[in-house]
């Protein structure tokens, strides 16, 4: 199992559209249903930070096979301020979490 978070801030004039870009992600998921894939993607209060947090089975993540992410991933570094950080996780513990 590999888990890992995905930390950045967008430019404050790119943040609705980053927004949408990732909810197109979800509607391209949700009609492919990937196996081996728990995601989620929050907006922070400031409004322009976001966190993914991603769940896979093996090494290579289904996301890179979903169109809609390839698109949101094709203009990221002109629509953030601060650069996709990728950090391996690993889980203590949870409740709830994603049920």
């Amino acid at each position: 199992m590999r888990r890992v978070m995905v930390r950045y801030r967008v430019k404050p004039d790119r943040a609705d559209e980053n927004e949408r870009l990732v909810r197109a992600v979800y509607e391209e998921l949700h009609e492919t249903n990937p196996s081996g894939l728990r995601y989620a993607t929050f907006r922070l209060k400031d409004g322009v930070t976001f966190v993914h947090l991603a769940e896979t089975e093996g090494a290579n993540s289904p996301l890179s096979d979903v169109a809609a992410f390839k698109e949101f991933q094709r203009e990221i570094e002109e629509r953030t301020d601060e650069s996709p950080v990728v950090t391996q996780v690993e889980e203590i513990g949870s409740y709830r979490f994603g049920d």
